[in-house]
């Protein structure tokens, strides 16, 4: 067993010593990897980076109330009576200033992309004064609160980055109403960057939303008490609603987008593979060509078949992971961090994230370059095993 592993190690390092006299091909089949690999992490990182700014807002023990049969807050209805005795039931967390229950509006209006000037869906969202502390992890970067009862709003870091008008102290006509930006917040890079907020009150009348509200957005004492304040509410029959934890709500609103967009990322990814494999074929067989001779004496001389099959493919993995490394780093530094905006296709608005090359995802891009060198090199070292050794030794 240690000769063979001797064997491999002795061919392997002559395959790579000679490297330089065939870097035209072996250039060519890493840089055709690392376009996949770039390609790839730059898609995924997409669906990865809205995943986040979706999911990384729901707290286990905040709690969505929704009219029952709703699946997004646009197609949910609650009187100011459900919301009141929706802030009484048990489970539900109280600070000094009562329960830690908002009941909340969600309108959309048109404002033009900062980048394009094309106009877009931007979530308007009425708040009542609980929602900053419900939600938690807000935090004022930047000017102060909306005072109640004014036409006056706060808006999410993403949202003002993404969209125009909306900086510190601009006016900005929606409806028929004038409203003053007073203040930005950050989410920590969760869905509510994306959004503007407002009184609920004044944003009623603006809307002619009458006494009616879309969700109620609740804190519990614990996490563990989302089964008592579910129950309560849904076995009550004054209400007709449903509970879910926002956790759970914003994990499924992702859902369609993430997917479309992995799906499309693996295809174009697969596509590419498909050119960069053909690349790697032909770089391996043109290596093989090149070292007939050398390969026949090695065989006269006894080393084995096997030893020239495994040589063969850790040459074409070492191109291989040299490619899926640059083409990783290339994606890091292009894609991590870079801010856009996508639509939710469950509200129709406009969701601002940063694109996020994780260390996952990093790591499936290399096993994708690795495969691409494996499947490249196997069928060459398994041609450069079966050389007929007489043969190639007369070669000229």
């Amino acid at each position: 067993m240690f000769n063979w592993f001797t064997q491999v190690a002795a061919i392997t390092l002559a395959n790579l010593r000679t490297l330089p006299e065939r870097r035209g091909a072996a250039c060519a089949a890493a840089v055709g990897i690392a376009g996949v690999v770039t390609v790839l992490v730059g898609v995924l990182s997409i669906a990865e980076g809205f995943r986040r700014a979706m999911t990384v807002s729901g707290a286990p023990d905040v709690a969505l109330v929704l009219r029952s049969g709703a699946d997004a807050e646009m197609t949910s209805g609650l009187s100011r009576e459900d919301t009141r005795i929706i802030a009484d039931a048990p489970g539900l967390a109280r600070d000094g200033a009562g329960p830690l229950a908002s009941p909340e509006l969600f309108v959309i209006i048109n404002l033009p992309k900062r980048s394009t000037g094309t106009d877009a869906n931007v979530p308007l969202r009425g708040v009542s004064p609980a929602a900053f502390p419900v939600r938690g992890h807000l935090r004022l970067v930047a000017g102060r609160s909306f005072e109640p009862g004014r036409n006056e709003l706060v808006v999410g870091a993403g949202a003002a980055r993404q969209f125009a008008g909306l900086d510190l102290g601009r006016t900005l006509r929606v409806g028929q109403n004038e409203w003053t930006v007073v203040g930005i917040f950050t989410a920590g890079g969760g869905v509510a960057e994306s959004e503007i907020w407002t009184d609920a009150a004044v944003l009623q009348p603006a809307y002619h939303r009458g006494d009616t509200y879309q969700a109620v957005y609740a804190r519990l004492s614990s996490s563990g008490d989302f089964a008592v304040f579910r129950d309560a509410l849904t076995t009550n029959p004054r209400l007709n609603v449903k509970v879910v934890r926002q956790a759970d709500f914003y994990a499924e609103q992702s859902t369609a987008v993430t997917g479309f967009i992995r799906g499309l990322g693996v295809v174009i990814a697969g596509l590419m593979a498909l050119g960069a494999l053909f690349g790697a074929l032909n770089t391996m067989y043109s290596s093989v060509s090149a070292r007939t001779r050398e390969i026949a004496t090695l065989r006269a001389l006894g080393f084995g078949s096997g030893p020239v099959v495994v040589s063969v493919l850790l040459e074409s993995l070492a191109l291989a992971l040299a490619g899926g490394a640059v083409g990783a780093a290339l994606a890091y530094f292009a894609f991590d961090g870079f801010t856009t905006s996508t639509i939710n296709w469950q509200t129709f608005s406009q969701v601002a994230f940063a694109f996020r090359v994780s260390p996952q995802l990093l790591g499936r891009a290399i096993v994708w370059a690795a495969a691409i060198g494996v499947l490249g090199g196997l069928f060459p070292a398994i041609h450069a095993a079966r050389i007929p050794i007489a043969a190639a030794l007369r070669e000229t």
